[in-house]
Parts: structure tokens; sequence; C-alpha cells
């Protein structure tokens, strides 16, 4: 065979790759971390597609909120190494380095509580408080719903404290609805991480959108109230966001508009590839026009302040306030609108395939 030949057919297969599902991707990733698990694994991991559970989920501490599913911590290194290998499906390089990083930063905060405690700055009871938290690198669950498998609807979720990740898939399409991350401390102040923010674009293309607005564009899309002390659309909380608040961006010069897609695109690009340019080609099908981005608080960061964008298929909202009201935590989510635990792609199949 020719070397062109051969040179053709690697291109005809690596095109033939890049056109697989992302849903078959995840299945088979996921699939192969399930056979690394023992029979006893297997049964803190895998429940019923239909269990009412895999709708329930919080950004709490598991301290003060438990999940279902297996402790990340106690799986070997070879289902460890299989696991990282799903995020790496569900996920973009990006997405998934935000995922490992919220990690890791629950063992930072550790001990930065614990340096606080041996300088004086708190008491043991405070550190006992702290600690009962359960924060730790190794304690988020993993829970998969149904087999995976690319012809019936599965699902995995993946949280602990400031994560919760949900995928569900039809077998071939995925969802990632609703997607929360968040950060304590955003941006880590003393000792050996100082300087990391793992949610640095999420509040830096905030601040430059909002600052990018004229004086009388800002009185549109700044709302006199309080900062809220957290997402308005959290897992605890009833609440819904049913109207749009601020200024549409149909009144965004280009650049503005450009600041928008970016921050918008912050968010959509934490999943794999195919997902995120879906859920961004969507948005911009609906119009950008009909978008409404709204701001509560200060216009510096390390103060609190928060943004809400809202189009007609999705929902961000970003909250940075901190305990101490210092503007240095930060909680995030992003939705699909009608598609949460995947509402929207599960009903067009069970309506296409019969049960």
């Amino acid at each position: 065979m020719k070397q062109s030949t051969y040179f053709l057919v690697f291109c005809l297969l690596f095109t033939l790759r890049g056109l697989a599902q992302p849903g078959s991707t995840a299945a088979e990733s996921a699939s192969r971390f399930l056979s690394t698990l023992s029979a006893e694994e297997l049964r803190k991991t895998q429940y019923a597609f239909t269990d009412s559970l895999r709708y329930k989920w919080t950004n709490l501490p598991v301290g003060m909120a438990p999940r279902p599913g297996i402790q990340y911590g106690s799986l070997s290194d070879k289902s460890r190494m299989a696991f990282h290998r799903v995020l790496s499906a569900m996920l973009s390089s990006q997405g998934y380095l935000k995922t490992t990083s919220i990690m890791q930063l629950d063992d930072i905060l550790n001990t930065l509580y614990q340096q606080a405690f041996d300088k004086g700055e708190i008491n043991q009871k405070m550190l006992t408080q702290m600690q009962n938290l359960k924060w730790a690198h190794g304690n988020y669950y993993i829970s998969v719903w149904g087999k995976p498998q690319a012809t019936e609807p599965w699902g995995l979720n993946f949280g602990g404290h400031h994560m919760a990740l949900s995928l569900t898939s039809d077998g071939k399409n995925i969802v990632m609805s609703p997607y929360f991350v968040g950060t304590d401390p955003a941006e880590v102040k003393s000792a050996k991480y100082a300087g990391l923010r793992v949610l640095s674009k999420e509040e830096d293309y905030g601040f430059m959108l909002i600052n990018a607005l004229t004086e009388a564009q800002k009185k549109v899309a700044m709302l006199p109230q309080d900062v809220p002390k957290d997402i308005i659309t959290n897992p605890q909380s009833s609440q819904r966001i049913t109207t749009y608040y601020g200024i549409p961006a149909a009144q965004f010069s280009e650049a503005q508009l450009d600041m928008l897609k970016l921050l918008i695109q912050e968010y959509t690009h934490n999943f794999e590839h195919q997902k995120a340019h879906q859920l961004f080609s969507k948005i911009l099908k609906s119009g950008l026009d009909k978008v409404y981005f709204a701001w509560v608080g200060s216009l510096e960061n390390n103060k609190p302040h928060y943004y809400i964008i809202n189009g007609p298929d999705f929902l961000i909202e970003y909250d940075n306030v901190g305990f101490q009201n210092d503007g240095n935590h930060i909680h995030a989510i992003l939705r699909e609108k009608g598609n949460d635990f995947g509402a929207d792609v599960l009903k067009e199949h069970y309506q296409a395939v019969k049960h």
C-alpha cells in the first residue's frame, strides 16, 4: 500500500473517531470503570435509573449532607484511573482541571484552618466544627444510574463539597444539567498555594463585561439590592428565576457581545467538545438578543458581587460573597432550561422508542 493511501486511511479513521457520539464514549468509559469494581463496591455504586434519588443533589459538605454512591477516596488506584477517564469523556480539559482542582482545594482549606488554629486566629471549637464538615480530596461520591450503554438511558452523578456533576444520557446524547461548581477560598491568600484561583475566569470575565458597559447601560444592568448570600436557584431553595432582569444583550455593542460570548463559553466549554458546541450553538440559534445580563454588588474583586445571565435555553448564576463578606467564596451554576437531569432528551427518547 502506498504511503499516500496509508495517510488517507489514517485520516478517515481519525475523522470517524471524532464523529463518535459523546454518549457512547461516556458509556464506554463508565462501563470500564464499573468493571474495575468488586461486587461489594458495585452495590454501593449502581442504582436503578428510575430511582428518584438521582434528582437529589447538593453542594454542601459531606458532613452536612451525605451522598449516595461510592467514595472516591475508597477506590483502588486502578478504579481511580478508570474514573478519571470517565471525567475526561464528560468534560473538556478546562472542565476536568476545574473539577480535580476543586477536589484538591478541600485539602488546602483544611490546611488553612489548621494553620489559623496554630496561629491562635481561631479556637479549638471552630477548628473541630470545620473538621466535622469532612472536607477532603477523597470525600466525593460517584453514583451510576442504570447501565451505561448506547441504546437505553443511564446517568452518572459525581458530587461533594462545592461540586455537583450530573450526566444523563439517552445512549447517544448527553446532558450535563444542572452543573454546579464552587470554590472556598476563591483565591488562596496564604501559605504554599497563595494566589491559586480555580474559577478565575468566571470572576474575571464577569468583571470585564460589567466594567465594559457605559454608565447608562450599568444603570439598567445593575440591580439595587443586596448581594444574595447564595445562588438563588441553589438545591436547598424552592426559588426559581422566571423573570428576566437587567439589560438585554440586544443593547450591547459588538465588542460587548464578544465579551458576553466569552463569559457564556467559560461555562459551556467545561463540557466535552461536541456537547459544548451543541449547547452554545443552541444558545446562538435562539438569539443572543434574547439574553439578559444583570449584576448586583461591587465592581471590584474581594468585595461581594453577583451576576446572572438568563436566556431562553439556559441560566447561569454566579455568586461571590464569603462568610466574612469578603467576596472570596464562589458558587456558580449552569442550567439548561427544561433539561435538568435530561428531561427533554429523555422525553424525546421515550416518544421515539417503545418501552
